[in-house]
Order: structure tokens, then sequence, then C-alpha cells
């Protein structure tokens, strides 16, 4: 390698990062492209938010952009060998309390999609798949969206392939925990060092660490004395329970045919969207809770978020759910933005360093393409429309609007006192 021949070092192993080699490798098969993450890719469990049991794979967005970036992800999803068999098109349902389901209809006929999207009275969509979620939570629900081209994807398989096919075609894999970003005497980052002490080089050094960027950005903004890198309000990090229950064979049965199911709320609810996922091989069955929280590095399940579970499985299952097994939980942690767009964005305080996180619990559908709007932006070709979007420095609404930013801290609800 020469001194001008572009390198890449990118640090975190989720789909942000691994969307962005896959991509690299395929353009420049003889560049230098190393991923770096504290687990290994074919780990049984891994800290990384893309890693779960399933994700939802859908491109019903009020917002057109994502919208459209969505549909050109799902359409790999559905035809690439290597994704293909991870997605399972199950369809949506989701339940509207605004006009959600207009806007996401006028934007699927504007962008030109023929898709089998459709809204529905409430009393005629809750006998739609056999009456599954007739005991859901309908209250203030204007009308239903179903989506019978969205889906779901087996998260941590995918990841895992694509990871390997990654390393396959050349990139390099380090198992490493970093500690903090390395600069030269004019301020450039040259890359990372890890907690053995090692230092990795690379002439782009991309931060793909979701929720543990606002953090790697402290240590690195004390150890150089650059204020400038610090995350500050940009980014936020926060986590969410889900939860799985092992049905029956009876139970399995009934729900085997489910679509993904999404109870949408407004601000005025005070809940974010809580979905469900229909049931894997195994006969699991997954949900997730209405508690966004902050404030803490806890990964197992204290008592109060496993009730959150229960309450949220209760909005979409009523009480025939009482009875189910639940035998998982975990907490999920991401980056947030007020708005819930990624930072796809040179670091403004540092030549050579780039950032991509931010998913926001909504970035795994996008991982078949989020890679080749990182290496646009790695080489100055992103739209404008989407740098504006995705920039570093931008001015961000407050978070009022978005039901999906974090709503509470972790310690106010282990509080003996805490409601939820």
């Amino acid at each position: 390698m020469t001194s001008s021949s572009p390198s890449y070092l990118i640090i975190g192993a989720g789909v942000f990062g691994v969307s962005t080699a896959y991509t690299l490798i395929q353009k420049y098969p003889n560049a230098f492209v190393t991923l770096v993450d504290r687990d290994a890719y074919d780990a049984e469990s891994r800290v990384a938010a893309s890693w779960d049991w399933n994700k939802v794979i859908r491109a019903d967005y009020d917002d057109k952009v994502y919208c459209r970036l969505a549909l050109e992800a799902q359409e790999i999803f559905k035809s690439d060998p290597l994704w293909q068999p991870h997605f399972h098109q199950t369809g949506v349902y989701w339940t509207c309390r605004s006009d959600y389901a207009q806007d996401v209809i006028a934007n699927h006929k504007e962008l030109g999609r023929n898709d089998e999207i459709i809204a529905l009275p409430v009393a005629e969509a809750r006998k739609l798949y056999g009456g599954i979620f007739d005991n859901a939570d309908y209250t203030g629900v204007k009308e239903v969206l179903v989506n019978r081209a969205s889906g779901w994807a087996a998260a941590g398989d995918a990841l895992r392939a694509v990871t390997k096919r990654c390393v396959e075609l050349g990139v390099s894999y380090v198992t490493a925990s970093v500690t903090n970003l390395e600069f030269d005497g004019r301020g450039s980052c040259t890359g990372v060092k890890t907690q053995s002490g090692e230092i990795l080089s690379a002439t782009h050094v991309l931060v793909a660490t979701g929720a543990f960027t606002p953090t790697l950005l402290e240590w690195s903004a004390a150890k150089s004395g650059n204020a400038g890198l610090r995350a500050g309000e940009r980014i936020l990090a926060a986590g969410i329970t889900t939860g799985m229950a092992q049905l029956n064979e009876e139970q399995y049965e009934k729900f085997k045919e489910m679509p993904v199911g999404f109870q949408g709320y407004t601000p005025n609810e005070g809940k974010p969207f809580i979905g469900t996922l229909p049931p894997t091989k195994d006969r699991e069955l997954k949900w997730w809770g209405s508690k966004i929280f902050t404030n803490t590095r806890e990964w197992t399940v204290p008592g109060p978020l496993q009730q959150d579970i229960v309450e949220a499985r209760n909005l979409w299952y009523g009480p025939e759910s009482a009875t189910w097994e639940m035998t998982k939980h975990r907490i999920c942690w991401d980056a947030f933005t007020t708005t819930s767009d990624f930072i796809i964005s040179p670091h403004s305080a540092s030549k050579g360093l780039y950032i991509a996180t931010c998913g926001s619990f909504h970035g795994f559908k996008f991982f078949p393409v989020l890679g080749k709007y990182i290496t646009q932006m790695l080489e100055g070709e992103l739209a404008p429309e989407l740098m504006e979007k995705w920039a570093w420095d931008r001015q961000r609404p407050d978070s009022s609007e978005n039901v999906e930013f974090p709503n509470c801290e972790m310690k106010h609800l282990l509080e003996p006192a805490a409601k939820l």
C-alpha cells in the first residue's frame, strides 16, 4: 500500500459498518478495508443493535426520503441471493391514530409503486388474518394500514451472512474494544487505539458504533484535547426492551401466518410505535415495550421493564396472552437524533473522520443500501438532499413531535415508586 492509497477503518460491525465494508470491497476489490468490533461476527450473541432475533423490513414511511430508500432496500431483500434467504414477506398491519396511513399511501403512489397497500376501517381490519388482532388496543384508531409487501428479516443471521461475505471478499475483521481515536499533529484522524494497546490506522476512519458513539467521541475528545469531537446534543444513546414468548403448537398454528403488527401512536398518547413480529420457526413470538430509556449501561432486564413487556403484549393480544410462557428478554440499544434522521457525515472537527450512526430503531431495514450512501458520503458524492438531512452539523427541532425519541431514564424506572 502506497501512502496515497486510500484505506478504510470501520469501527462497529452493525448494519452501518458492515454495509459500508461490503460496498467498498465490491467497488474496490484491492482496497484495504478493516472492520473492528468488540464481538466476533459469528458470536452466539452480540451487543450490536443490528444483532437481534428478528427485525422489521418495511417501506411504510410518511417521510418520502426514507420511503424511497426503504423500497430500494426491500427490493434487494426480495431478490438478491445474499439477502433473500433471511427475508419473510408477511405483510404489516398498522393501527393509525393520525393520517399516517394516507401519507404512506400517497408516498407510494408518488414513487410509482403499485404495492398492495390499503387503509381499512377498524371494523373490517379486525377480521383479517383470522381475527388474531381482534383483542388489540384500538383506542383512538382512525384506520388500519395494511401493506402486504412488507415483512421481517432474521436479523442476526443476515448480519452474520453479510459480514462473512465481506471477509471472503477480503475485508479484515478485527475483534477488539476501541478505547479512543488517534490523531496526528495537525488534528487529522489517523486510526484508533484498542484496549490491548494496538494502533489500527487508515486514511478514512468511519465511526459506526451506534449507542457507543457519544462515549467514544467523549473519550477521544478528553484524550486529544479537541473538544469539538464531542457529540453534544446531536446524539442520545437509549434502549428499549424486547421480549419473546414460547408458543405451544396450537398457539403457533393460530399465529404463524400473522403479519408484522404496529400500534401507531401520536405524541398525545406518550407512547412510541409498539410492534410485534410473527413467530419464528422455533415458535417464538416477539414484541417490544413502550419505554425508551437513557442513562444506563444495563444489559440485563429488570422487573419494571419485564412488566413493560407484559403491558405491551396486552395491547396486542389481550387476556388470552396471560398464560404465554415468557422465555427471553433483551435490551436493544441504539443512537438517536431528535428527528430520527441518521447521521452520515464527515466530522467537522477532524479531517479523515466520518460518522455513520443514529439508526434510531429504524436503521436495519436499510441494511442492503446503507453502504451505498455512506460510500457516496466518503467520496463527496452524496446527493444534496441527503447531505443536508444527515449532516453532523445541522439545525434540528426538539423531540416533542417524535414519538420514537427516548421518553424516560432507567434510574427513574427502577425507583420503588416508578409506575409503568
